[in-house]
């Protein structure tokens, strides 16, 4: 079904975009990490404000379960145009506490946007964004960053994804992957910076609204509990999803220590918030 936009200036099609960013509280290695101050802000703040600078996008939800998160963000966001809204405490997902937020909202395209990315580039938002607008039956795009360090390639942590020749996801994996032969020896295999075939995923999605509907209503699957990754339940059921490589770097924050690393870039200059 080839689909159709309103028309804008110049008779350019024009998506209706809502960025939603999923808040909780409860965190296992960093709890309350949304509500942790950098730069004497919130950063789950800091999240919403760079979100709203994207030019993609034209409302901005932050879906939280708890009133403490609640509380303390609904009056600093309204400034730059966002909002709270309370969602259930049930979610299996974030992408399942996205699909609530915007229940009754009328839109076209919903971004997924992690609420630890404190420092998350408006323009890579914008760069997962246009392929969706570009594309009308697009179903589902998200982010790649070429893999710089051994660590990144070996830890569980970091995401891996394979990608086809037309830039669509071919597998999503906490292992390293793909398994480069003629760069191994005795078994373990030697990382090649160089090398663009590592890529590590970044957990910025965005979805075709009738897609998400679609998505949430879908049973996990096989590979997504034993990866514990969301995204292969879109794999698995035969769906595609467009991958963006981008240049520009996402630091998250999952530990006490994430977040002292970000506080010593804006503390040297090196990360303007």
């Amino acid at each position: 079904m080839t689909r159709k936009f309103l028309k804008g200036f110049g008779g350019r099609s024009v998506a209706h975009v809502v960025a939603v960013i999923p808040a909780r509280y409860d965190s296992v290695r960093f709890p309350g990490k949304v509500l942790a101050l950098l730069d004497g802000r919130p950063i789950i703040e800091h999240v919403a404000r760079r979100t709203a600078a994207a030019k993609t996008v034209n409302r901005i939800i932050v879906a939280t379960d708890d009133r403490r998160i609640a509380d303390r963000i609904t009056d600093s966001i309204k400034v730059f145009g966002a909002e709270v809204v309370m969602t259930s405490r049930e979610h299996r997902t974030g992408t399942d506490r996205i699909g609530e937020a915007v229940e009754n909202i009328r839109c076209d395209i919903v971004v997924n946007v992690q609420g630890d990315e404190a420092a998350i580039e408006p323009r890579a938002i914008d760069d997962a964004v246009r392929p969706l607008i570009d594309e009308p039956d697009l179903e589902m795009s998200t982010l790649s960053a070429d893999i710089k360090e051994e660590g990144d390639l070996l830890s569980p942590n970091v995401v891996k994804v394979v990608i086809d020749k037309r830039g669509y996801a071919l597998y999503f994996s906490r292992s390293p992957i793909p398994f480069c032969r003629d760069n191994s020896a005795g078994g373990k295999m030697r990382f090649n910076p160089s090398s663009s075939l590592c890529k590590k995923h970044i957990g910025l999605y965005v979805f075709r609204r009738d897609f998400l509907d679609k998505y949430i209503r879908l049973p996990m699957t096989p590979l997504e509990r034993a990866e514990s990754l969301e995204q292969l339940r879109v794999l698995e059921n035969g769906y595609r999803i467009k991958v963006i490589n981008t240049e520009y770097d996402f630091v998250g924050v999952d530990s006490p220590e994430d977040l002292e690393r970000l506080e010593n870039l804006v503390r040297e200059g090196r990360l303007i918030l």
